[in-house]
C-alpha cells in the first residue's frame, strides 16, 4: 500500500496565489499570528505529523477496529500514541480562543489541517474533529461558566466532545426525538434516553468526552420547535477541574459498519445521567446547527480527501503497472508493455480523480474565507456581520457537503478501477478506501436533505432567489474581465451562459412549484448537483486564471505545474462539466413521472 503524500504544492498554489491568504489574514484580528513564515511552517508540519503519525495506521486501524468490551471501547493500536502526540503538537487548539488556551488563529487553519488528516486516516480525524464541533458550540451559545469548566480541556485535548442527535425512531426527523430532560432543584437536568450513530461516542484516547445532547424539557412543545440542547459529560467536572464522578451515560454496543471503522461509532444509553442546558429553553436545534454546520463542512472534506488519496495511489500504480501497447503506437518499447499511464481511458479516470481532488479543495478554501469572517463577527460581537458571512457560507455549505462527497464516491470507485482486480483486494487499500468515503453522502444530513435545504430553504423559501443571483453575479463579474485573455475565454463564455441559465432554472422551478409543491423534492437533487458543477467550473476557471499569469509572469512553482492546472481545467470543461447540462434536464422534469405509481404497485411478487 502506498503511503500518502502531503500535497502541499497545490495547498500552496491555492492559499498564496488563488485566494490571496496572505491578504485575507492580514485583514483578520485573529490573522495577525498567520503570516505566510508562521502558516507555512504550519503545513509543512502538519503534513510531516499525517504522513509520519497518522497513514501508517489507516490500514492496520480498518483491520483491527474499534472494541468494547465491559462497556469499554478501546480503539485500534497505535492510536492512543498517535493522539498524545497530536496533544502534544498543540493541534487541537490550533483555532480555539487564546482566552481558552488556543493558538487564536484564523477558523480557516483548523480546515487546512482537518484536510490533510482526513485524507491520510480519516477515522482518526473523526476524533479530534467531532471535538471542534463541541467546542464551537460551547464557545457560541455556552455560559460564561460553561465555557471556563469545558473550553480549556477540550481545546488541550485532554477532553473530548460529540454530537448527539439520532435516536433509533428518527434519523433527519428530529422533531421525532424521545430523549427526555428532568429539571433538578441544583439547576441541573437528568437526561434519559438512547442516542444511535454516535461517532466518537466514547473511546480510550482522552480523559473526557463531553456529550452535546438534543432533549425535550417537560413541558416542551411538540415537534422541532419543543428540542433544548445539554452538555452531558463522561464524568462530571470535578472541584478542581478534573473529571471526577462517573456519569450514567455508557456505550450500549458499537455499530458494526461498512467502513470507517477504526472510528468509535456507539450507541449511547442515558440513564438519568447529569446534564446542563446550554442556550434557551426549546431553542436547541438553532443552537446544534451550529456544530452541524461545522460537521458539514468538515464532511465535505471527506469528498475531497478520498479523491486526493486515491488518485495519489491509483497515479503511482498506473505509472509502474503495464498492460498492452497504446493505440497510437508502443510509447515504451525497452518494455513488455506500456504503463497504464499511455492508455486514454485510465487517463479519464486519473484526470477525473485530480480534477475532483484540486477542484474540491479549492472550493472549501474559497468558503473557508467566509468561515473566517462569520467566526470573527461572532467574536466582536458584530451580530449584522455574522449573520452576513453565515448567509453567504449557508447556501454553499449544501452544496460543499452534497456535491463534493458525491464526487468523493465516485474518485473513489475510480481507483479501484484503475487497479483492476487488484483495487478489489484489501491489501492494495483502494477498495478500504471506498468503503470508508461511502458514508460522507450519508451523515450529517444524506445528499436528499441537503438538497432540499439548498433549493427549498436556502433559494426558494429564504431568498427567492436572491442567493442564486447574488453567488452568480459574483461567478459572472469575474467571467466578464477574461473575456479579452483568449487562452480564458472560452472558460468565460461558458461562465457567462451557466450563470444565466441557473437563475433561469431556478426561477422555472419557483413557478412551477406554486402548481406542484413535489417539484421542489423531485428537483431538488438534480439542482444541487448542477449547482456543484457550475461552481466547481467558476474554481477550475480561477484555477486556470492564475496558472496563465503566473506562466506569462513567472511564479513560485515550475512551468510543469502551471501547465497541468491549464490542462486540468480544460479536461474538466470538456469532459465533467457538460454532466451539468443532463441535470439541468432533469430537474424541469414534473413530479408526474416520479409520484404517479401508487405505492402497493412498486413491486408485483
Amino acid at each position: 500500500m502506498p503511503a500518502y503524500k502531503a500535497p502541499l504544492r497545490d495547498m500552496k498554489f491555492l492559499l498564496n496565489d488563488v485566494f490571496d491568504y496572505p491578504k485575507h489574514y492580514a485583514s483578520l484580528a485573529s490573522g495577525e499570528n498567520a503570516t505566510p513564515d508562521i502558516v507555512d511552517a504550519i503545513l509543512t508540519e502538519c503534513g510531516r505529523f499525517c504522513e509520519e503519525q497518522l497513514s501508517p495506521l489507516y490500514q492496520s486501524g480498518d483491520e483491527e477496529g474499534c472494541s468494547l468490551t465491559d462497556g469499554v471501547v478501546t480503539t485500534p493500536k497505535g492510536y492512543k500514541e498517535a493522539y498524545n502526540q497530536y496533544v502534544i503538537g498543540g493541534w487541537q487548539g490550533l483555532s480555539a480562543p487564546e482566552e481558552y488556551g488556543g493558538q487564536g488563529l484564523p477558523t480557516s487553519m483548523g480546515l487546512l489541517k482537518q484536510e490533510m488528516m482526513g485524507t491520510a486516516n480519516w477515522s482518526f480525524s473523526m476524533y479530534p474533529g467531532l471535538s471542534m464541533g463541541a467546542m464551537n458550540t460551547i464557545y457560541l451559545h455556552g455560559s460564561d461558566d460553561q465555557k471556563d469548566t469545558y473550553l480549556l480541556p477540550m481545546t488541550e485535548g485532554r477532553w473530548a466532545g460529540t454530537m448527539c442527535l439520532t435516536e433509533p425512531q428518527c434519523g433527519t426527523d428530529l422533531g421525532q426525538i424521545k430523549t427526555r430532560a428532568e429539571p433538578q432543584a441544583d439547576g441541573s437536568y437528568k437526561v434519559t434516553g438512547t442516542k444511535i450513530f454516535i461517532s466518537s461516542g466514547d473511546h480510550d484516547l482522552t480523559e473526557n468526552i463531553v456529550h452535546i445532547v438534543l432533549a425535550r424539557l417537560p413541558d416542551a412543545p411538540k415537534g422541532t420547535r419543543g428540542i433544548s440542547l445539554f452538555i452531558v459529560p463522561k464524568f462530571l467536572p470535578g472541584a478542581d477541574g478534573d473529571s471526577g464522578k462517573r456519569n450514567t451515560v455508557v456505550c450500549g454496543s458499537l455499530e458494526k459498519k461498512m467502513g470507517i471503522k477504526a472510528s468509535a461509532t456507539c450507541v449511547l444509553n442515558f440513564d438519568e445521567a447529569v446534564g446542563f442546558l446550554i442556550g434557551p429553553e426549546n431553542e436547541g436545534l438553532e443552537c446544534m446547527f451550529t456544530f452541524m454546520n461545522t460537521a458539514r463542512i468538515g464532511t465535505a472534506i471527506q469528498g475531497v480527501g478520498p479523491a486526493e488519496l486515491s488518485y495519489q495511489w491509483a497515479l503511482e500504480y498506473a505509472r509502474e503497472r503495464r498492460s498492452m501497447r497504446a493505440l497510437s503506437g508502443k510509447k515504451e518499447p525497452e518494455q513488455v508493455a506500456d504503463s497504464l499511464l499511455h492508455h486514454a481511458d485510465v487517463r479519464r479516470m486519473l484526470l477525473t480523480q485530480k480534477a475532483i481532488a484540486e477542484g474540491g479543495r479549492a472550493m472549501l478554501y474559497d468558503a473557508a474565507r467566509l468561515a473566517d469572517h462569520m467566526v470573527e463577527g461572532h467574536a466582536a460581537g458584530d451580530a449584522k456581520k455574522a449573520a452576513r458571512y453565515n448567509d453567504k457560507l449557508g447556501f454553499l455549505t449544501p452544496i460543499l457537503k452534497g456535491f463534493l462527497t458525491e464526487l468523493g464516491n465516485e474518485a473513489a470507485n475510480l481507483g479501484m478501477q484503475v487497479f483492476g482486480g487488484h483495487g478489489y483486494i484489501r491489501e492494495h487499500g483502494m477498495e478500504q478506501i471506498a468503503r470508508d468515503t461511502r458514508i460522507a453522502t450519508l451523515y450529517e444530513g444524506t445528499t436528499g436533505i441537503q438538497a432540499l435545504d439548498l433549493l427549498g430553504r436556502k433559494v426558494l423559501l429564504s431568498t427567492k432567489g436572491g442567493a442564486v443571483r447574488d453567488f452568480t453575479a459574483r461567478i459572472a463579474n469575474f467571467a466578464r474581465k477574461k473575456l479579452t485573455d483568449s487562452r480564458l475565454r472560452p472558460l468565460a463564455l461558458d461562465l457567462l451562459k451557466l450563470t444565466a441559465q441557473w437563475n433561469l432554472l431556478t426561477v422555472r422551478i419557483m413557478l412551477a412549484a406554486r402548481k406542484d409543491r413535489d417539484i421542489v423534492s423531485s428537483a431538488s437533487y438534480d439542482f444541487l448537483m448542477y449547482s456543484g458543477y457550475v461552481t466547481m467550473a467558476y474554481i477550475w476557471a480561477r484555477q486556470a486564471a492564475v496558472a496563465a499569469d503566473r506562466l506569462d509572469k513567472g511564479g513560485d512553482e515550475s512551468e510543469e505545474f502551471y501547465e497541468a492546472k491549464l490542462a486540468t481545467a480544460e479536461f474538466y470543461y470538456e469532459r465533467l462539466l457538460p454532466r451539468a447540462q443532463a441535470h439541468a434536464s432533469s430537474m424541469l422534469s414534473p413530479s408526474k413521472n416520479l409520484m404517479q405509481l401508487r405505492a402497493d404497485a412498486m413491486i408485483f411478487i
